[in-house]
């Protein structure tokens, strides 16, 4: 039983740290990623479609993004969609494709870059955290049911500890890597 707790801690940690690598994912660097779209939804035939379900994305060029969406009657849509968005880029289309010029980074720029991905790194040793204080709840109780001894319950602690440690440098590693990426030019 208390192996299962931890299985599942182990697991919970593991979603939290993809869901971060996620979040870095979105956060521009100074060249064309498509998941920089990712957030983009078009209103098509009556509801609201995530781009990459109506276009096909590409990142050609470190500096571009291409759309070519799959029916060319909503290049217009796609268009005002991305004027809209708080992405910053300017949409050049020729009828058929929609490219996107990814402009160079100010120095202000990447820094604030930098400090969201430093709060979404926070975000994901939280939730790190909150696994870490969840899984030591549930120990706690089968300590009081008595189904472990109070020895097994700080082993299995510690073995906790370890594991929330593991994940948290692997969010720290993450971030200094997306770090580097954002402010190196």
């Amino acid at each position: 039983m208390p192996q299962s707790v931890i299985t599942d801690a182990r697991e919970k940690m593991d979603k939290a740290v993809e869901a971060t690598k996620h979040k870095f994912a979105s956060i521009r660097a100074g060249r064309a990623n498509v998941s920089m779209l990712d957030g983009i939804k078009v209103n098509q035939y009556g509801s609201e479609m995530p781009l990459n379900q109506v276009a096909n994305l590409s990142a050609p060029e470190a500096r571009l993004l291409v759309i070519d969406p799959w029916d060319k009657s909503i290049i217009k849509d796609i268009e005002k969609v991305i004027v809209n968005s708080n992405l910053g880029l300017t949409p050049n289309n020729d009828g058929k494709v929609i490219r996107l010029q990814i402009p160079e980074l100010t120095a202000e720029r990447r820094k604030e870059y930098a400090k969201l991905a430093k709060k979404e790194a926070e975000e994901g040793k939280v939730a790190i955290r909150n696994v870490r204080k969840d899984t030591n709840n549930k120990l706690r109780r089968l300590e009081k049911d008595s189904e472990i001894t109070e020895d097994d319950l700080k082993r299995y602690e510690n073995e906790v500890q370890k594991l929330t440690d593991e994940y948290i440098k692997k969010i720290d590693d993450l971030y200094a890597k997306k770090e580097k990426e954002i402010t190196t030019v």
